[in-house]
């Protein structure tokens, strides 16, 4: 992918995936809220929404790295370093 895409046009895609795949109402969102306890994801929708992203993005965030990843603004972080 050669586009960089912003901070915000990535928060708002995440959201997006998060709303549609997930079913995961847009109030429950914020830059804070934690995948795990806010949204109530669990490590297999997190790996679906790694995967999600990687479609997005055509970059693949690394275990290691997708390990850390607490929170919404967490995401949009690793995702824009990855661009």
């Amino acid at each position: 992918m050669d586009k960089k895409y912003s901070k915000e046009e990535i928060y708002n895609k995440l959201c997006e995936i998060l709303e549609d795949e997930f079913e995961i109402d847009k109030s429950l969102m914020s830059r804070e809220a934690n995948l795990f306890t806010d949204l109530d994801l669990d490590s297999i929708d997190a790996v679906d929404l790694a995967v999600r992203l990687q479609q997005f993005t055509d970059k693949r965030i690394s275990p290691e790295e997708f390990k850390q990843i607490r929170t919404l603004n967490d995401v949009v972080k690793a995702i824009y370093d990855l661009l």
